[in-house]
């Protein structure tokens, strides 16, 4: 067979809760099959990726998962050089000789937004992640859909871009907050994944401001952390073990019984309702 029976995944954070959940999913996934798991994680350096990959085929790994918060073209092209070596891409643009796995964004986006403008919530502000980075491109499309659809002007002082990170999150609602004179804050935030959450929260306690009685506060991914806050925050459930359990069971599908890999794979979000959005 000249197998290795070894999965390779890079991944570009493993400080990132949901990328960890990601990853315990796909090394289930993998054991359940028989094979074993090679994690390098590149701390978003292209060189350290490039370096990783070359190392992961020189290790005959059979197949490869790969999961980055960002598309580099260098990157793209090594791959799409690796012609026959399967490959699943999470939470990336797609590839052309690979197959994208990840969740329907833009349908989240919306059910956050239309769940908020339900409780006759309208000044909601959006914090986004870099611009160019995918998801969060399609969960803006998502957003301004809902608002626009709802009759809803899109103010873009209510739009912040920034790190998809808890710096990130405390930084863009700081900038936010900063705009407006009370009371004519926003009346909720929509961040586009819970470790911003968690930064607006700050910045929103800093300001005097309490969660939900004067701003709510909704997130993304729900990760562990987000029933544990202090209101339990309101979230879209991103099925991230799930997504890990189907990129293995994808790649080795095509491995062990030779079925072909669609070009793409999305998962259904959640909407999961706790305490951080004023009903």
């Amino acid at each position: 067979m000249n197998r290795s029976n070894n999965i390779g995944m890079l991944v570009s954070s493993s400080t990132n809760p949901f990328f960890a959940e990601v990853v315990r999913g796909v090394e289930e996934g993998c054991y359940q099959h028989n094979y074993s798991l090679i994690l390098c994680n590149s701390g978003n350096e292209i060189e350290r990726q490039l370096s990783y990959l070359n190392t992961l085929v020189r290790k005959r790994i059979d197949a490869l998962v790969v999961m980055t918060n960002r598309s580099e073209p260098r990157f793209n092209e090594a791959l799409q050089q690796l012609k026959n070596l399967p490959k699943v891409v999470l939470d990336s643009a797609p590839q052309t000789n690979a197959c994208t796995l990840q969740d329907d964004s833009e349908l989240g986006a919306k059910l956050a937004v239309d769940f908020l403008l339900q409780q006759d919530l309208q000044r909601i502000a959006c914090l986004t992640g870099p611009e160019g980075h995918p998801r969060s491109n399609e969960r803006y499309r998502g957003y301004r859909e809902a608002m626009t659809t709802a009759g809803q002007e899109i103010d873009p002082n209510l739009y912040a871009s920034e790190t998809l990170s808890v710096a990130g999150g405390y930084r863009a609602m700081q900038a936010i907050l900063l705009r407006f004179a009370p009371p004519h804050h926003p009346q909720a935030v929509f961040a586009f994944n819970d470790l911003m959450a968690i930064g607006a929260y700050r910045a929103i306690n800093e300001a005097g401001l309490e969660i939900p009685k004067d701003i709510s506060v909704i997130g993304y991914d729900d990760i562990e952390y987000a029933s544990y806050m202090s209101p339990l925050l309101t979230t879209i459930r991103q099925p991230s073990f799930d997504l890990g359990m189907s990129a293995a069971q994808t790649l080795i599908n095509q491995l062990d019984n030779k079925q072909e890999m669609p070009p793409i794979i999305k998962l259904v979000p959640e909407l999961v309702i706790r305490q951080s959005v004023k009903l």
